[in-house]
């Protein structure tokens, strides 16, 4: 059975995961959706949506081009922060901690796992800079369909990332704005849970 409350939970990944699972059931589109925030040197911030595509001891794992706004962002500051949002379960979670990259070998093989127009999109798409207009980016993507006949291979800028949390917040609507909070931190000795006013 699912741990779903907050409150009695001392495992914030398996609380998440439950979680993710009843939005998974319940949410229309993309319950894997998550606004991922970054920041630059000086503490500039961006934030867009991007798809959680695995969790394991490590972190929340995403894919993206290197060469982005948020690439460069973590190239030259790996902190992130992340915030799920399911309107349907009036529920979210925040999340907080360092990125790396992963290994090539894992990247190569979600790349793999990706439709051939996809593949072709990221091959051709010079994503977060300027673009003349639609046509440009067509005629990109049918230049990258001719280079690569059969299969297309990974783009080196085109990369995995694993966010390693230090905080995990779980947010539960209430009644009057009385909403639930609580926040796990990362001790020496593992996670320290402790309850939010709203």
């Amino acid at each position: 059975m699912h741990i779903t409350d907050p409150e009695a939970s001392v495992d914030p990944i398996a609380l998440f995961r439950s979680w993710l699972s009843e939005a998974e059931a319940r949410e229309l589109n993309d319950p894997n959706a998550v606004a991922l925030a970054t920041a630059t040197t000086d503490g500039a911030p961006s934030v867009r949506m991007v798809l959680l595509k695995g969790l394991d001891e490590r972190g929340f794992t995403f894919y993206t081009n290197a060469e982005s706004r948020k690439g460069m962002e973590l190239a030259a500051n790996p902190r992130a922060a992340m915030c799920f949002h399911w309107k349907s379960l009036r529920r979210q979670v925040r999340v907080e901690g360092l990125v790396s990259e992963l290994p090539d070998a894992e990247a190569d093989a979600y790349f793999r796992s990706r439709s051939r127009g996809s593949k072709l999109g990221a091959v051709a798409s010079r994503q977060s800079r300027p673009l003349a207009s639609r046509q440009t980016l067509e005629e990109r993507v049918r230049s990258a369909e001719e280079r690569n006949p059969d299969d297309v291979l990974r783009p080196q800028y085109w990369r995995g990332y694993v966010l390693w949390p230090q905080q995990i917040e779980f947010w539960v609507n209430g009644a009057e704005r009385l909403h639930d909070r609580f926040l796990f931190s990362r001790g020496d000795n593992g996670w320290l849970k402790e309850r939010l006013y709203p």
